[in-house]
Parts: structure tokens; sequence; C-alpha cells
């Protein structure tokens, strides 16, 4: 890779790892930042999904609703990890989503009977070895604060591998553009029906929180358009692998930015789970070729 490319990956890395330290940070309940979030991307999109709009009038009823569901489940996906942010570290929360690939070839064996191999079942014990691990060094008896953010870090990314999973084929009918403006919309929409009912306080923040709110929105979508840019030059393992240092980012300005320490048992949770995950990606690299 030349000098430009590796820019690239490196301020993307840089980019996506400040999502976590952006909730960290907002005072707002998750679920307004998840709702915000996808509001104020929808509009950074139109722009560039204009131009693609007849695309949408092409869809059938089915392919529409399999769109409402996947918003659904990355409204799921938002608002949990946003809220584990709330009750874990930025290193627990962020390693344990790494696991998506894996939790994604889980469920491609359950839904779809495809075939683990012996290796990358291998990979997957490692990494959940390392996230049990990394759950212990979180463990207080008296405090289950710490845990319950681990495991709605969890349930993130199974709400994020079932919205990938239930947009898959209109995906394929759609440009990236406009699949990302209509799903980031009706995930928009079930959050504000959610944070309606909760009464939850909806535009009444200060200027720190919506500069908080449009940086949510801003840092990660640049991350996305240099990935999928990125995907023209160099190949798709190469871009998840990089993506693994995205939990050592987050973690490394967590220290600096939110004064978070980690302790040794959650440091070697997050290698095993690291290392797990690795090759992991190694494995299906290899079976692809």
């Amino acid at each position: 890779m030349n000098k430009q490319t590796n820019m690239l990956l490196l301020i993307s890395i840089i980019a996506i790892s400040l999502a976590a330290i952006l909730v960290k940070l907002s005072n707002a309940p998750s679920s307004v930042i998840s709702m915000n979030r996808m509001f104020i991307a929808v509009i950074l999109l139109v722009p560039f999904a204009y131009r693609y709009k007849k695309e949408i009038f092409k869809l059938s009823l089915k392919d529409f609703l399999y769109l409402v569901l996947a918003g659904l489940f990355l409204a799921l996906h938002f608002g949990l990890w946003f809220g584990s942010l709330k009750l874990t570290t930025v290193a627990s929360s962020t390693v344990i989503l790494s696991l998506q690939p894996i939790v994604a070839i889980i469920a491609s064996f359950l839904f779809y009977k495809e075939k683990i191999t012996l290796k990358v079942l291998s990979t997957i014990l490692i990494s959940f070895i390392g996230v049990v691990i990394v759950s212990w060094g979180d463990f207080n008896i008296t405090d289950l604060t710490a845990m319950i953010g681990n495991i709605l870090s969890l349930l993130s990314v199974i709400s994020i591998v079932c919205y990938l999973i239930i947009g898959k084929n209109a995906m394929l009918k759609l440009t990236h553009w406009v699949y990302s403006i209509i799903v980031f919309f009706f995930a928009g929409v079930f959050l504000l029906i959610y944070n309606i009912i909760t009464h939850a306080t909806l535009v009444n923040y200060s200027m720190k929180e919506w500069l908080l709110f449009i940086s949510l929105a801003i840092f990660p979508t640049i991350a996305h358009v240099i990935f999928n840019y990125l995907l023209n030059i160099i190949n798709p393992t190469t871009i998840s692998m990089s993506m693994l240092l995205e939990p050592i980012g987050a973690s490394i300005l967590a220290i600096f930015i939110l004064k978070e320490y980690l302790g040794y048992v959650q440091i070697l949770g997050i290698i095993i789970v690291l290392v797990g995950v690795y090759f992991f990606l190694k494995a299906q690299k290899t079976e692809v070729s």
C-alpha cells in the first residue's frame, strides 16, 4: 500500500474511534444521541443520494418492508451500543463490538446452514474466552453496571448483524447512498417514537450537545465513506483487519480524554478477543481464496 492509502486508513480509524468518545462526552440519553446521529446523517447524505432518487420507485412493497425492518434493527444497534457506553468502559464496549464478523458467521450457520470449519470454530472460541475475561475484569458483585453495559454491547452486535442480513437483498437493488439514507431515516423514526413514549427531551440541549450530535454524524460517516472508497484499491480483508484497530484507538483516546484506565485482566481479555477476531478474518480469507 502507498502512503496515501495508509494515510486514508489512519484517518478513517481515528474518525471511527472518536464515535465512542463523543457518546461518552454527551449527557443526553443514548436514545436521543442515536436519533440525532441518524437524522443528521440523513441530511448529510441527501446531496449524494439525490441523483439516485429514482431507485426508490423501483422497490417492491416487500423490499420496502425489509428496509423498514432493517431500520428497526439499526435503531436497536445504536440505541444499545450508545447505552452500553454509558455503563461500561470504551475499551470493553468497542472490543465486544469487534465481534461482529464472528456473530455474522454464527448467524449464517444458524439461518443459512453455512459450514463452519474447525479453524474458524477455534477462533470463535478464543474470542468468546476473551469476552468472558473482559467481562470478568468489569465484574463487581456490588455494582453490575459495567457488566450490563457489556451485555448491551453484545446485544448491539446481534442487532447490527440482523440489520445486515435483513437489508442484504434490498442493498443489491440500491446504491449505497440511497440504501443508507432510507435505513438511517427509518432508524431515526423508530428512535423518535421511543423517545416520545419515554418522554425524553428531544431538542432542548446546549450548543455543546448539538456539536457532539453533529460530530457523531460526521466522523463515522467520513470513516465509512473512506472505507467504501478504499474497497476499490485494497481488498476487503485488509479493511476488516484495519478496523480491529478501532478498539485500540478508542481505548487510547479514552485514556487521554476520559481518564479511563484499564485493569490487567481487561487488557488481557481485549488482547485475546482481538487475536481471535484477527485469526478468524485470516481463516475466512484463506477459505475464500
